[in-house]
C-alpha cells in the first residue's frame, strides 16, 4: 500500500479526505498539521487505533521539519491541503495568508523537490504532489458569464484568493522548471461534516440552533457553487490515480445557489428536524454590511474532469445539505468543542461592528 503525506489533515477537507482514504484503504496516511484554530483533533478520533495513520505536528513552512518527515516516512504522494482559507480573516490579517499559502507552499515545494530528486527512477515516476486550491483565484463572474474553466485567467480579488493564486503559480512553475510531478485542483465552495463554523453553512446551522441572528452579507444575492466534501475527496483521489502530471482540474458541485437561498433552505430543514415552538428559523435572518471586495458569483465548469476522468458529484445540494445538517445535529459534542472562546472572539471581531442593514427582509 502506498503512503500519502497529507498536510492540513486536521482541517475540514483534509480530515474528510483522510477518513475516506483509510476507510477505502487508498493508502497509509501521514498527517502533518500545524494545529491552528481551524484544526480539530476530534475530526480523526476514529483513527486513534489505526496503525495505517500517523500524526505529526508541524508547519509546511518549517524548513528543518519537512525534509525530516519526508526522509523518515518516504511518502509516495503529497497532498497539500494546508492553507489559511477564510476570506474575512484574510481581510483582517493578510500577512498570515501570505506566510502560510505562499511562503509555506514554496518551502514545501523546495523540500519535495530535494526529496524527489533522490528517489529511485521507479519511485520518481510514481511520485505525485497534489496541490488543492480554490475557484476564488479566478475572480468574480456576472450572472451571465460562462463558468470558470481551467484556462480562465486568474484575477483574485481578496488577499486569500491572491495568496492561493500565488501558490498555484509556484506549483505550476516547479513542474515546468524542475519537472516535479505536480497536479493542481481548483474546487468550489465545500460543505459537509466537520467544517469549522466560521463558514456560511455551519455558521447558519449553529446560530439557528441557538436562536441567534443569521447574518447575511449585503443583499444575499452573491452566488456560489456548492460541492459536498465527500464528492470532492473522491475527485481528488481520481485525479491522483488517473491524470497526467502537470494537469489542472476544476472540481465543482453543479449547484449554484445565492447565499440567501442557502440560508433559507437550512432554515426550512431545521424547521422540520429541530423545530422551536413559536419560532420559524428564517425569522432570524439578518442582513449586514457587505464585506470589502465581495465577489458576486463563482461557477465551475467541470467538463474536463468529467470527460477525462469520468467524475461526477453524487450529491445534489438538497441531499448534501440534509446530510450536513443531520451530522451537526448528531455531533453536538464536536460543536461544543469548536465553539471555544477563541471562536467567539473571532465572531465578535468580524460581525460585531457591522451595521445591520435589515433584520428582516422579503425573501425574494
Amino acid at each position: 500500500m502506498q503512503t500519502f503525506l497529507v498536510t492540513g489533515g486536521l482541517g475540514f477537507i483534509g480530515s474528510n479526505f483522510i477518513l475516506k482514504a483509510r476507510k477505502k484503504l487508498w493508502a497509509n496516511i501521514i498527517n502533518l498539521d500545524k494545529l491552528t484554530y481551524a484544526s480539530n483533533p476530534q475530526n480523526l478520533e476514529d483513527l486513534q487505533n489505526d496503525s495505517g495513520y500517523h500524526f505529526v505536528r508541524g508547519d509546511i513552512g518549517d524548513i528543518e521539519l519537512i525534509p525530516h518527515v519526508l526522509k523518515q516516512y518516504q511518502p509516495d504522494t503529497i497532498i497539500n491541503f494546508a492553507a489559511e482559507s477564510h476570506v474575512d480573516r484574510s481581510i483582517l490579517s493578510p500577512q498570515d495568508f501570505i506566510q502560510t499559502n505562499v511562503v509555506g507552499t514554496f518551502q514545501l515545494l523546495e523540500a519535495s523537490r530535494a526529496y524527489w530528486e533522490k528517489l529511485s527512477l521507479q519511485k520518481r515516476e510514481q511520485f505525485r504532489l497534489l496541490h488543492v486550491s480554490t475557484d476564488e483565484v479566478y475572480g468574480t463572474l456576472s450572472p451571465t458569464d460562462p463558468a470558470f474553466r481551467e484556462d480562465t485567467p486568474y484575477a483574485p480579488n481578496s488577499p486569500y484568493a491572491a495568496s492561493k493564486a500565488g501558490s498555484d503559480h509556484l506549483v505550476r512553475a516547479y513542474y515546468h522548471t524542475y519537472g516535479l510531478p505536480t497536479l493542481i485542483t481548483n474546487c468550489s465552495n465545500n460543505y459537509g461534516p466537520r467544517q469549522f463554523p466560521e463558514k456560511l453553512i455551519p455558521l447558519i446551522i449553529l446560530n439557528a440552533l441557538n436562536g441567534k441572528p443569521l447574518p447575511i452579507y449585503g443583499d444575499g444575492q452573491n452566488i456560489r457553487d456548492w460541492l459536498y466534501v465527500v464528492d470532492h475527496c473522491e475527485a481528488l483521489y481520481l485525479v491522483l490515480k488517473n491524470s497526467s502530471i502537470g494537469e489542472t482540474y476544476n472540481i465543482g458541485g453543479n449547484n449554484e445557489q445565492t447565499n440567501l437561498a442557502v440560508v433559507e433552505k437550512i432554515c426550512a430543514i431545521l424547521d422540520e428536524l429541530a423545530p422551536k415552538p413559536g419560532l420559524c428559523h428564517s425569522c432570524l435572518i439578518t442582513f449586514v454590511k457587505d464585506r470589502p471586495g465581495h465577489d458576486r458569483r463563482y461557477a465551475i465548469d467541470c467538463s474536463k474532469i468529467s470527460t477525462e476522468l469520468g467524475w461526477q458529484p453524487k450529491e445534489d445540494f438538497e441531499s448534501g445539505l440534509l446530510k450536513t445538517i443531520q451530522w451537526y445535529l448528531s455531533n453536538l459534542t464536536w460543536v461544543e468543542q469548536v465553539q471555544s472562546g477563541a471562536y467567539q472572539s473571532w465572531i465578535q471581531e468580524n460581525y460585531g461592528d457591522r451595521e445591520t442593514v435589515l433584520s428582516t427582509k422579503a425573501k425574494s
